[in-house]
């Protein structure tokens, strides 16, 4: 049994090798693109090139690993770092870029290994048979970074590294790494709230010299931003303004699965019910362009709402982990990341449906740990998993996708059942929303076409699957906050029942 993890790295890595023929996306060519930059310009260039539309928009420690790359892609093909080659992909270049993302993947794995030992799961156990499972396994990465195309695997080594790190009581390192991950992909601040709080509280107020404390952290988690940026001194207004590109819009093309997804549903029911268009000049938001839209009849969300909206649904947690007391602060941390991520991922600017994974990586880890997280994360994970079919729209991935879903759910729920057995349980409305998905490929693949709807209502499938899979993270978002928080009726009658205790003991005192 004791070599198991390596066995399933060793699956996974087969499976990734597989599919490196498999359909790409443009993604593909927005990384071919940043090799090509970072190789043939100098680097006060890089933030200012605008020869192909996909811009370099990452920060500067992931333009240097592409510089990297790009020392080993010059023997592989040269022609694809010639920053004029647009949609260039040679055989040796697809080759090149795919085992270049699976390689990367060892950073995943260390992550996985230390992440599980750090949050107390023992090794060769059946708990951390089913962790190393979800995780190295996970079929939204094997979407994202194996057939879509991205390097997610190893930012998400780096952020379960970090937790890792803090989990052993290593502060500095673990606010290191967290600050190394800011500076490859900023979207991870979205965290940042959960760690600083859990540094301030269990690193900084805990020491008896607190300015000597927070300076250590601040020079630790500085130090990283000094040497991605500092080359860049000149150029900062211009690569802010691409890292936070404000007028892309409230929604991507594709909407995620939020509260927007529904709230641009709704404008657009009341709009047709209505009788509104969209005048000359104001896109529609279901245009399928990336670009700022006005809403025909709810009022426009801005940037400025999305942002108040985020930091205010955070602050319940962040003051929760705040109050905790260390014996349970390291479980309320990793809920507190989830809910931060949560929050982002509902309430933000433009999210990309992608961006669920920052929710399900660490939620992964809280299976393992309790059984009413087990519960959340496998009806988050029906829905969040779902949701990225839209990436894989090729019409040679419909088998691949769902078999690989399915596959990835049951071997979920089969493990959840086997640790938790009849304490893993599910209401009637939550089994009957679970199976609610079937409908949507039954829609697109079986009623659509002999009805013609997929040529009169092309992005219905699309809609579809954002509005369905947004009630079911919202639902999770909801349950999981007040679960959380301990707001629960247990919870309640658990605090209860101790203050009755409490003022008996004084009594008999």
């Amino acid at each position: 049994m004791s070599g198991y993890f390596w066995q399933l790295v060793t699956i996974s890595s087969a499976l990734k090798v597989l599919l490196i023929p498999a359909y790409y996306s443009t993604d593909f060519e927005v990384h071919r693109n940043w090799l090509a930059i970072t190789h043939s310009l100098p680097l006060d260039h890089w933030y200012l090139d605008e020869t192909s539309e996909w811009t370099l928009d990452y920060p500067p420690f992931f333009a240097y690993f592409e510089w990297l790359l790009s020392q080993w892609a010059k023997y592989v093909d040269p022609q694809m770092l010639i920053v004029q080659n647009l949609n260039y992909a040679s055989t040796r270049t697809v080759h090149f870029q795919r085992i270049s993302v699976i390689v990367m993947d060892v950073i995943y794995v260390l992550g996985v290994r230390c992440s599980l030992s750090a949050m107390g799961v023992v090794h060769a156990t059946q708990k951390h048979i089913a962790g190393s499972m979800f995780l190295l396994l996970n079929v939204g990465l094997i979407f994202v970074d194996h057939i879509h195309f991205q390097y997610n695997g190893f930012l998400f080594g780096l952020l379960l590294l970090s937790i890792a790190a803090l989990m052993r009581q290593r502060y500095l390192w673990s606010a290191f790494a967290f600050a190394v991950l800011l500076n490859f992909k900023h979207i991870f601040l979205y965290m940042a709230p959960a760690f600083a709080v859990y540094l301030l509280k269990f690193y900084c107020l805990e020491k008896q010299n607190f300015v000597q404390s927070m300076l250590k952290l601040l020079a630790v988690g500085l130090t990283p931003f000094a040497l991605s940026l500092g080359p860049f001194w000149q150029q900062l207004p211009q690569l802010m303004s691409r890292l936070f590109p404000f007028k892309r819009g409230l929604t991507h093309a594709y909407w995620a699965p939020n509260i927007w997804a529904l709230y641009n549903t709704a404008d657009k029911v009341a709009a047709s019910v209505l009788g509104r268009q969209p005048t000359a000049g104001n896109s529609s938001t279901s245009s399928g362009l990336v670009q700022e839209v006005q809403h025909l009849v709810l009022p426009t969300i801005t940037p400025s709402i999305t942002f108040a909206l985020t930091v205010l649904f955070m602050l319940p947690i962040l003051l929760k982990l705040f109050t905790s007391s260390k014996e349970h602060a390291k479980l309320v941390f990793m809920r507190a990341v989830v809910l931060c991520a949560c929050s982002s991922f509902i309430f933000g600017w433009h999210v990309h449906e992608k961006a669920i994974l920052m929710c399900l990586i660490p939620l992964s880890l809280l299976a393992v740990v309790d059984c009413r997280d087990a519960k959340f994360v496998f009806i988050l994970s029906v829905a969040g998993y779902f949701s990225l079919f839209p990436l894989l729209f090729d019409v040679d991935l419909l088998v691949l996708r769902y078999s690989l879903y399915m596959s990835y759910m049951a071997m979920m729920y089969g493990q959840l059942r086997q640790l938790y057995d009849n304490k893993l349980t599910f209401h009637l409305f939550e089994w009957m929303y679970i199976v609610g998905f079937i409908a949507i490929p039954v829609y697109e693949h079986i009623i659509s076409r002999p009805l013609g709807l997929h040529l009169r209502l092309p992005f219905m499938p699309h809609l579809l699957t954002s509005v369905y899979a947004a009630l079911g993270v919202i639902y999770f978002y909801l349950r999981y906050y007040i679960y959380a928080l301990d707001f629960t009726w247990r919870g309640c009658r658990k605090r209860r029942n101790t203050q009755i205790k409490s003022k008996r003991k004084r009594k008999i005192k």
